[in-house]
């Protein structure tokens, strides 16, 4: 177990903030769904295993009178970190929970020579992007895209030569 933090000005003032156990899987991955951080397509079970296997992540997770109560994934990439998964549970949010959670995996980040973090939020959650920019988090000028690799998809230039040929 870990070693009980205290956090000035949180009602909730003790609690354990430490690696996940093996045994604690379902549980993180209810409370992630509860929260509504995963959607069909992720796998997040395998998200957490990697984050341990390949060694540069983390997944802490938080307790309080011996519950569940909080997570947050961390990863980082040579000198930038990233956090992932941060949810809090429901019965326990605005208490000071999560700026507990994101401070500690920001402490594990810069212990292990990360000079930067960043998220992702989504588009439309504005009270999430609320709580980050209080913690000092600022929008990137940047545009995320993606593609899934499910199927190979030809190039536009291929699908056009093709077109001419037939």
């Amino acid at each position: 177990m870990g070693r009980p933090q205290r956090y000035e000005s949180d009602d909730v003032s003790l609690i354990s903030i430490r690696p996940y156990q093996d045994p604690e899987v379902a549980a993180i991955l209810e409370l992630w769904r509860a929260a509504g951080l995963t959607l069909p397509v992720q796998q997040p079970d395998r998200d957490i295993r990697a984050a341990r296997t390949r060694g540069r992540g983390e997944v802490f997770v938080a307790e309080y009178e011996s519950r569940l109560i909080a997570t947050i994934m961390v990863g980082r990439e040579e000198d930038r970190g990233w956090l992932y998964y941060l949810a809090v549970e429901p019965s326990v949010q605005r208490k000071g929970l999560g700026r507990a959670m994101v401070r500690h995996a920001e402490k594990w980040l810069r212990s292990r020579g990360c000079a930067k973090v960043m998220l992702m939020v989504r588009e439309n959650n504005r009270r999430v992007r609320g709580f980050y920019e209080r913690l000092g988090y600022q929008p990137e000028p940047r545009h995320i895209m993606s593609r899934g690799l499910g199927a190979p998809v030809e190039a536009p230039q291929q699908q056009i030569a093709a077109g001419a040929k037939g």
